[in-house]
């Protein structure tokens, strides 16, 4: 019997909220995969960035437009946390 048809066969004995639980681990996993895949992918054709290429990229955004300026940046101030490093994914090296 195939993993597959085993898993099929213990879900068949399953209520209902506990497949929900399942189904949404099924999902969190796929995510998750995706991701991973996306990051490698993303590792193979990085276009490496420099300080000099972001703040010309910077220069064409252009200017801030409407009058919440303030409360934008009070917002992140606000929301600032302790920085986390993901030391096997750089895109700036």
């Amino acid at each position: 019997m195939t993993i597959k048809e085993q898993i099929t066969q213990e879900l068949e004995k399953l209520p209902e909220p506990i497949l929900q639980e399942i189904l949404n681990y099924v999902q969190f996993l796929q995510a998750k995969y995706n991701k991973q895949n996306q990051v490698e992918a993303t590792n193979n054709t990085a276009i490496k960035s420099t300080g000099a290429s972001l703040l010309k990229h910077l220069e064409t955004i252009g200017d801030w437009q409407g009058d919440d300026l303030q409360e934008c940046l009070e917002e992140v101030i606000s929301s600032r946390g302790e920085a986390k490093f993901n030391y096997k994914f750089n895109p700036f090296d």
